[in-house]
């Protein structure tokens, strides 16, 4: 078991992955997934199980106010590991790790999508 929340260890489709990210959309994993294979890294993507619904508050109905409520579809989302065991996301994102294909380093607006194009700045503590 994990001592902090850095090191999630899980079981996808039968292989031991370190967690990258959970509830992942289909547009988050077609980000990801190469950046994350083009760093030699062992890439396992499954299904999230849906999210467990709280049943509602029983009360007191006549059977004639009963009306069947339409089902929501719960949106499908996906949880991400990587095979290698060493691997801390939030390590190779803030000790400059990770590059992208072009050769720039990953920076944290990068990862978290906030820019198109990762921009190797100097970091905080060469300045």
């Amino acid at each position: 078991m994990a001592i902090n929340s850095n090191h999630l260890l899980e079981e996808l489709d039968g292989v031991r992955c370190i967690i990258v990210e959970k509830n992942l959309t289909a547009e988050r994993v077609a980000f990801l997934k190469p950046l994350l294979e083009y760093n030699t890294l062992k890439v396992v993507v499954v299904a999230s199980p849906p999210p467990k619904v709280a049943a509602p508050a029983a009360a007191p109905v006549a059977e004639a106010e009963i009306v069947a409520a339409p089902a929501v579809q719960a949106p499908e989302t996906f949880t991400m590991g990587v095979t290698n065991m060493l691997f801390n996301p939030v390590n190779a994102v803030f000790g400059r790790l990770l590059r992208t294909a072009d050769g720039h380093v990953v920076t944290p607006a990068y990862w978290h999508q906030e820019e198109a194009v990762s921009h190797d700045e100097i970091p905080y503590y060469e300045r």
